[in-house]
C-alpha cells in the first residue's frame, strides 16, 4: 500500500486499503472507578493486555495488505505545523472552568512542549498536580487529581470521530461531553497533515450531532444513518442534505434505534459482511424500521448547496426491505447474532454485530462471540477472530476501532 492510494469509501465491504486506528495508550491509564462511567467505559481495562490485543488486530489487517495509520502518529506530525499547534492549544484552553490565570499559564506551557509531548497531553490529559502555576485560585481549590485537560480514552474508537465518503471525509459531531474534543483533533489532522492536503470535508464538529458508528455505506449512493442515543434527527437531516446535494447519495435511510447504551450506534445492531448480507441483532431484526429520504435541488439553485435541497421522507418500512429496495437488489440476507434470544443479547453486548469487513465475505470479529461467528462461517463469511477481552470494556468492536480511509470501489 502506498500513500498515493485513492482516498475515500463508497461501501462497507469494498477491499480495505488504508485504515486509521488508535493504539490504546496513557489515556486508558487515567481511568479509575470514580471516572470510568463519565468517560464511558464499563470497567478499568488492563492497558498492557489491551495494547497486545490491539497490536494483534493491526497485524491481522496488515496480513491482508491493509495499510495501518495511527492517529497519534499523524497528530504528532501535524503538531509540527505552528498553525496547527495554535489551533489545538487555543481549543483545549478555551474553557471557562480554567480561569484567566491558569488559562494563560497552560497556553504558554503547551506552546513550549515538543510535538510528541503536546500530542500526549492532548490525548492523555493533564491533572492539577502535573502543573506548576504558583498561586492560582483555581488550582488551589481543585483536588490534586482533578483534570485540567480531560483524557480521551474513547479515541480507541476511531470510527466515530470521522468517516470517509467517496471523495471527502466527514468530520462528525459527538454527542457525549467526554468525547467532544476527539473530533477537534481529527479535524486538525485532516486540515493540516500533508497526507490529506486538499481533501474536501463534510459536516463538522460544531454542527448537529452525528457519529460515525451510526453511518453505514450500504452501497454506492445509499447510506443508512442510525438515530438514537448519539445521532440526533437534526444531525441525520443535515447529513442527508449534504450528501444528496453533493451527489454522494440518492437515498439516505434514517433508522431509529433505542436510546440506550447497549444500542448506542447502528453498528451495534447491524453491520455488513457482503454486498447483500448483514449480521444483525435478532432481538430487534423484525422491528427495525427505516425512513427513505430522497431529495431534489430547488429550481435555480446552484449544484451542491445543501440549503437548497428539498427532502422527501418516505413512510417507515422494515429496514432490510428498505435497504434492498434502495440498493436495487431482491433481498438483503440476514445472519443473526447468536442462536437464541439470551445468547443473542449476550453476544450483541459483546459486539457480535460489530464486524469490520476487509473485503466481501471476509470480516474481523471478536473471538468471544462463538455462536455468531459460527453462523457467519456457515453463511460463507470468512471470520478473522481477534481477542477483545480488554478492548471491549469501552463497548466497541472491530468496526468501532477502525476508520477506513481508503476502500476499493465495488465492481
Amino acid at each position: 500500500m502506498t500513500p498515493s492510494a485513492p482516498l475515500g469509501a463508497s461501501s462497507e465491504v469494498g477491499r480495505l486499503r488504508t485504515v486509521l486506528l488508535h493504539r490504546p495508550g496513557n489515556e486508558l491509564r487515567r481511568l479509575t472507578p470514580r471516572n470510568n462511567d463519565s468517560l464511558l467505559f464499563d470497567g478499568i481495562p488492563w492497558v498492557g493486555r489491551a495494547q497486545d490485543e490491539h497490536d494483534a488486530f493491526a497485524a491481522a489487517l496488515r496480513g491482508h495488505d491493509v495499510e495501518v495509520l495511527y492517529l497519534v502518529e499523524l497528530l504528532t506530525e501535524t503538531l509540527a505545523d505552528e498553525r496547527a499547534r495554535d489551533v489545538a492549544i487555543t481549543q483545549v484552553t478555551d474553557t471557562l472552568r480554567l480561569g484567566d490565570s491558569l488559562q494563560g499559564h497552560l497556553h504558554r506551557a503547551l506552546h513550549e512542549q515538543a510535538p510528541h509531548e503536546l500530542a500526549q497531553t492532548l490525548t492523555a490529559g493533564l491533572r492539577n498536580d502535573e502543573v506548576r502555576v504558583g498561586h492560582s485560585l483555581v488550582t488551589s481549590l481543585l483536588s490534586h487529581d482533578d483534570f485540567l485537560i480531560d483524557p480521551l480514552p474513547n479515541l480507541l474508537f476511531t470510527r466515530d470521530s470521522s468517516f470517509w465518503l467517496p471523495d471527502r471525509v466527514a468530520i462528525t459531531s459527538l454527542a457525549m461531553p467526554a468525547r467532544e474534543r476527539e473530533t477537534q483533533l481529527t479535524e486538525l489532522v485532516y486540515t493540516h497533515h500533508p497526507r490529506f492536503a486538499g481533501v474536501a470535508r463534510a459536516h463538522g464538529w460544531q454542527l448537529e450531532h452525528i457519529e460515525g458508528g451510526d453511518v453505514l455505506l450500504l452501497a454506492a449512493g445509499v447510506v443508512a444513518v442510525g438515530v438514537g442515543e448519539r445521532t440526533t434527527p437534526a444531525g441525520a437531516e443535515r447529513f442527508a442534505r449534504q450528501t444528496i446535494a453533493a451527489g454522494l447519495a440518492h437515498t439516505v435511510l434514517a433508522v431509529p434505534i433505542a436510546q440506550e447504551r447497549a444500542t448506542m450506534h447502528l453498528d451495534t445492531v447491524v453491520t455488513m459482511v457482503d454486498v447483500d448480507k448483514v449480521v444483525m441483532y435478532s432481538n430487534i431484526a423484525d422491528s427495525l424500521q427505516a425512513y427513505a429520504v430522497t431529495g431534489d435541488v430547488e429550481p435555480g439553485a446552484s449544484a451542491g448547496d445543501p440549503d437548497r435541497v428539498v427532502l422527501q421522507v418516505g413512510a417507515p418500512a422494515p429496514f432490510l426491505e428498505a435497504a434492498a429496495e434502495a440498493i436495487g437488489i431482491d433481498m438483503m440476507h440476514r445472519i443473526d447474532t447468536g442462536l437464541d434470544p439470551v445468547t443473542a443479547e449476550r453476544e450483541q453486548w459483546d459486539d457480535g454485530n460489530n464486524t469490520l469487513a476487509i473485503a466481501p465475505r471476509l470480516a474481523v470479529a471478536y473471538e468471544r462471540n462463538v455462536e455468531t461467528n459460527e453462523r457467519l462461517e456457515k453463511a460463507g463469511i470468512e471470520v478473522i477472530a481477534i481477542s477483545g477481552s480488554e478492548l471491549g470494556s469501552g463497548r466497541g468492536g472491530p468496526r468501532c476501532m477502525s476508520c477506513p480511509v481508503s476502500r476499493q470501489a465495488l465492481d
